[in-house]
């Protein structure tokens, strides 16, 4: 008896790394191993893996007096998961002498069931990226991942609903090849807007925070929602959804590899994730983490919106640990064997009551806010927020006989794309998106500002003693603004517009 190699792979959260499964099979006494770092679920698939071969119509290792190892290599990268469970049974067929394959480059990926069925898995958006640039040209996916996996082009994939199946299409042994798998044709993204169930023009009044979510989304700029209970601050932060653009091909394909490896059950989608988190959430639920690191709620932002409700309510471990992501657009986790990194590039929606008892009148909201909450929310997450929102009370007499405003939801679309357009031409050459994603070389190169704009602002950033991170926010919320108005320079009311949104404490 030879050994027997099968190819696989083990998912990551925007790739994946490819696990050459060996069998081999020895005489001696029943002994099943399953070496190479296997998590649990993995060196419980020897269970499931006997049982499956048993009812496709094969001996069940059980049954044999053989010392039977499976080794997953490399060996000293951890194993999870179900996934490896239709591999290990091919491998130990092939290495028994069950069935003969040919000499496809291909990858397998499935749970298996008692009775032989191919389940579903997570992260095989993951296997399908990493099977391409391992220049592996076929990938066998139970049925209901194939969507997923057509995603990407490139690679053949060939769906299956049971081991059965699997076997009778890669046997060379004309008696056994009795199945031809089908192939998924390709997948396309959905690149409509999202319909939210709460759209601009069920918010009457408000005009102001109405204006900072068109800005927000035009540049995909933090916000801070500050006001009294039941004033509409969520309602805000939700219509926020259906101003957001659709996702590029690129993006959408980081956003499901993201969360196919959360959730098996995410559906394909262009349009950006949001998240929304309550303020009881852990620290490792919102970051990431693990003894093994998984993606956290920042993650699943990724390319979307990170609406933080009752701000100042969540963990000041949390919140501080938002200061890389909002910055650096990722999220290091470390660990004693390794450290990874985490796609984090979101917008951070907040809202918070300034006050936990009733108001005194006050206008300084930053500073009630620092009192209230004993600078639970610090200075340099202030710093790092573009827009500053008041959302107050509406007068009664508002509510009631201020009519909405019609398609004040689609008008925003059209200035909106306008603005993506602009930024997009102007960024054509850097790895940039959109203003908010600026360095400080790129503002130096793209941004040219006249004598009196360059004077407003050294003004303004002396009175308000900005620090030169919010002297650059301020330059590139200026420059959305520009950009919304259709503006290839930033003129003086646009720097007098953005300083409105901009905190003092």
């Amino acid at each position: 008896m030879s050994v027997a190699k099968i190819n696989t792979i083990q998912p990551d959260v925007l790739n994946g790394t490819v696990i050459t499964i060996e069998a081999d099979i020895s005489r001696g006494l029943h002994a099943f191993s399953v070496v190479g770092l296997a998590g649990k679920a993995v060196d419980e698939s020897k269970d499931r893996v006997g049982s499956a071969i048993k009812h496709s119509g094969y001996t069940s290792p059980k049954t044999k007096n053989q010392k039977i190892i499976i080794s997953l290599s490399p060996a000293d990268l951890k194993k999870e998961g179900p996934l490896f469970d239709l591999p290990i049974a091919l491998a130990y067929l092939i290495a028994d002498g069950e069935i003969a394959t040919d000499d496809t480059k291909r990858i397998y990926v499935g749970e298996l069931g008692l009775d032989g069925a191919l389940r579903p898995i997570k992260g095989v958006l993951g296997v399908a990226l990493a099977a391409k640039k391992g220049g592996y040209t076929e990938i066998i996916v139970p049925k209901e991942n194939a969507k997923e996996a057509a995603l990407i082009e490139g690679v053949t994939i060939l769906s299956a609903s049971s081991l059965r199946e699997v076997i009778g299409h890669i046997s060379i042994d004309e008696e056994m090849k009795d199945c031809t798998l089908p192939t998924q044709s390709p997948t396309l993204i959905d690149s409509d807007w999202y319909e939210s169930s709460v759209t601009l023009e069920d918010i009457k009044g408000q005009e102001s925070a109405k204006r900072g979510l068109v800005i927000a989304a035009a540049g995909r700029h933090n916000i801070m929602l500050v006001g009294p209970p039941g004033t509409g601050k969520t309602m805000l932060a939700r219509a926020l959804r259906a101003l957001l653009p659709p996702l590029s091909r690129e993006e959408a394909l980081a956003v499901t590899a993201i969360h196919s490896l959360s959730n098996s059950s995410f559906t394909v989608s262009g349009r950006p994730p949001f998240r929304s988190p309550h303020h009881t959430a852990s620290h490792t639920s919102l970051v990431g983490g693990g003894t093994h690191p998984k993606p956290g709620e920042i993650t699943l932002a990724h390319n979307g919106v990170l609406f933080m409700d009752e701000f100042p309510e969540f963990d000041r471990r949390s919140l501080d640990a938002l200061r890389q992501p909002l910055e650096d657009r990722v999220v290091s986790i470390s660990r004693v064997h390794s450290t990874v990194e985490f796609p984090a590039d979101f917008v951070l929606v907040a809202a918070l009551n300034p006050y936990r008892g009733s108001e005194d009148g006050t206008t300084n909201l930053a500073r009630a806010m620092q009192e209230t909450y004993k600078n639970k929310v610090s200075g340099p997450i202030l710093d790092r927020i573009d827009l500053w929102l008041e959302v107050p009370h509406v007068p009664y007499e508002t509510l009631t006989s201020l009519p909405s405003k019609v398609d004040e939801t689609n008008r925003a679309r059209d200035i909106i794309l306008k603005a993506r357009s602009a930024q997009s031409e102007r960024f054509s050459k850097t790895k940039t998106n959109t203003n908010s994603g600026m360095s400080a070389r790129d503002i130096e190169k793209t941004i040219s500002l006249n004598s009196e704009t360059k004077d407003l602002l050294k003004l303004s950033s002396a009175k308000l003693n900005l620090s030169p991170r919010g002297y650059h926010r301020l330059i590139k919320v200026s420059r959305t603004i520009a950009d919304l108005e259709g503006s290839e320079e930033i003129l003086p009311e646009h720097i007098l517009e953005a300083l409105q949104y901009r905190v003092t404490t």
